[in-house]
């Protein structure tokens, strides 16, 4: 594999190996198969494969009638128009019947970039999250994204899969296995945690490793289950470093850092930053360009972690 790949290049190669191996596996797109990478599915399974056009609200309620008719459902659109426009639908006809439904969304967070806006999608985790019953899961590469959807294939009930558009660098190797509601120690430290999600994970053990020459030895821990959450690794960290960063491509409230917050507060509180989507929308722009603009970047990590420290006394 190449050192970097989007994940949801990932994805698109995941469902022809999954086709191949479950015949009840079908998949459904909103007009966007060649951005989301559904289409390589669609050319060797054509009659497994369902394009409801621009219309995601008709597809979600289409992907809970093949689930309960027995389907293992794939259904896939940009992540601003899964979590925003279907949301309704998602709430009435997949989370509350609990349908074997997998909404795995591309081109999530600010790094859509010039697309503007419009489809940026900054409030999905909080929506998906509110969902009783509900998995969330945001793969760091597309190594944890194969696996991820593998995973999701092969267990009952309704997720939410959130994927990117750039391509990123490869945080694991061949062998990694994803396993679900376990968080993963990528880096060890005593000084501080930081906790990461999907493409900020790179970033972060990029930032931790110039931290450790100046003497502050930060552990790095990816997420990738929003829900059910790792407690326990959030309880270790912060017993064992005393206090946690959290950095995610998403608005500072309602996702990895909300979550993860109410873990510490109700277990065993320590200082705690969080490295987020700043409370406004940003403008059209380069991935790179906008993700500096809202600190998310391995110098934004590395000043949170510099003051993190400091408030631990």
């Amino acid at each position: 594999m190449a050192s970097e790949m989007s994940t949801r290049e990932a994805y698109g190669h995941a469902l022809v190996e999954l086709g191949k191996e479950n015949e009840n596996i079908v998949v459904l797109d909103a007009d966007l198969s060649r951005s989301t990478m559904t289409r390589s599915f669609a050319a060797q399974f054509p009659e497994r494969f369902f394009d409801c056009g621009i219309a995601e609200q008709n597809m979600m309620g289409i992907a809970a009638g093949l689930a309960a008719s027995g389907k293992t459902v794939f259904a896939s659109t940009f992540a601003v128009f899964a979590s925003g426009r279907c949301y309704d639908q998602v709430r009435m006809s997949i989370a509350q019947p609990h349908q074997n439904v997998k909404i795995v969304a591309t081109h999530s967070g600010v790094t859509v970039g010039e697309d503007g806006f419009s489809h940026h999608s900054i409030e999905d985790l909080a929506l998906f999250c509110s969902f009783p019953g509900f998995t969330v899961v945001v793969p760091a590469d597309a190594i944890e994204t194969t696996q991820a959807v593998r995973t999701a294939a092969n267990t009952y009930g309704p997720f939410y899969i959130r994927l990117s558009r750039p391509k990123t660098p490869l945080v694991y190797a061949d062998n990694y296995r994803f396993v679900l509601g376990k968080a993963v120690t990528m880096r060890g430290g005593q000084d501080a945690t930081v906790i990461a999600c999907g493409l900020m994970v790179d970033k972060a053990l990029q930032a931790v490793d110039d931290l450790a020459r100046e003497g502050i030895e930060c552990r790095v821990v990816n997420m990738p289950t929003l829900k059910p959450l790792d407690e326990d690794a959030i309880i270790r960290a912060a017993e064992e470093t005393g206090a946690i960063l959290t950095v995610e491509e998403h608005l500072q409230h309602g996702g990895l850092g909300s979550r993860v917050s109410q873990v510490v507060a109700k277990r065993h509180p320590v200082p705690m930053s969080f490295l987020a989507i700043k409370d406004f929308y940003s403008s059209s722009g380069k991935a790179e360009e906008l993700l500096e603009v809202h600190g998310l970047t391995v110098e934004g990590i590395q000043e949170e972690v510099r003051s993190l420290v400091g408030r631990k006394g």
